[in-house]
């Protein structure tokens, strides 16, 4: 029978000594060399960099929180820490392409979704640039005219210089757009047709926004990241 010589995860020595046992009566061993604790063959998995490289993009996927823990057979505590983390990091602000002063157009919409129940409504305003495709504007909140306001102070400085913008006929535009560059319209003008096929784009690939879906966001900040990470990704796949 051939005894399994124990040698240290962190540094590689084999100067180990007996430490114990842990709770679920395993022997825990202790290297001499850099007093890092350890057990053999361990239940618990180390995430490696690969792994969370492959996570970050099954979440710019429609697929749930529970549906990646399956395919990479981790916990749904170990997806749900990931995003959690990453949540803090994603930029929120919109990343775009430098423009030239000169005549620009602007299509804006706003898209229904929610966090926790459906009682606590968070509309996604979207502000995209006809020309480029690129989502020029973003903010998530309420259907006021202060959420409208936001949506414009998001944009950069030469698009609320020099952009002509078409929206629906959503009163929250008019008191915030400039009237001579506003234009309301109807959808069967084509006018909006590019901010609404964008409004059906992040639908099928974020699934905290599908309709009727059992993904959506229990937390503000996840919801958020979950649209901003999928708004910096669409961008940056239109400059490449």
């Amino acid at each position: 029978m051939t005894v399994e010589i124990p040698h240290c995860p962190n540094c590689g020595s084999k100067e180990v000594s007996r430490n114990g046992q842990t709770r679920h009566g395993k022997q825990n061993y202790k290297c001499r060399e850099c007093g890092r604790q350890f057990v053999l063959n361990p239940a618990w998995k180390p995430i490696t960099k690969e792994l969370h490289e492959l996570m970050s993009r099954m979440l710019l996927e429609r697929i749930s929180q529970a549906g990646i823990a399956r395919v990479l057979q981790v916990s749904e505590d170990t997806v749900q820490r990931y995003v959690n983390s990453q949540a803090a990091a994603v930029k929120k602000q919109v990343e775009v392409t430098p423009k030239e002063k000169k005549r620009l157009s602007v299509q804006m919409d706003e898209l229904w979704s929610f966090v926790d129940s459906k009682g606590n409504q968070q509309w996604v305003w979207l502000a995209l640039d006809a020309q480029t495709r690129e989502i020029v504007g973003v903010h998530i909140g309420d259907r006021s005219a202060v959420s409208a306001q936001a949506l414009w102070n998001s944009m950069p400085p030469v698009y609320r210089q020099c952009a002509v913008i078409y929206t629906d006929h959503w009163s929250a535009y008019d008191s915030v757009l400039p009237s001579k560059r506003h234009r309301a319209v109807d959808k069967d003008s084509g006018l909006t047709s590019y901010i609404e096929r964008f409004n059906c784009t992040i639908r099928q690939r974020v699934s905290r926004l599908v309709r009727k879906s059992l993904g959506f966001s229990k937390k503000l900040e996840n919801h958020l990241a979950a649209i901003w990470r999928f708004v910096h990704h669409y961008n940056a796949n239109l400059q490449l």
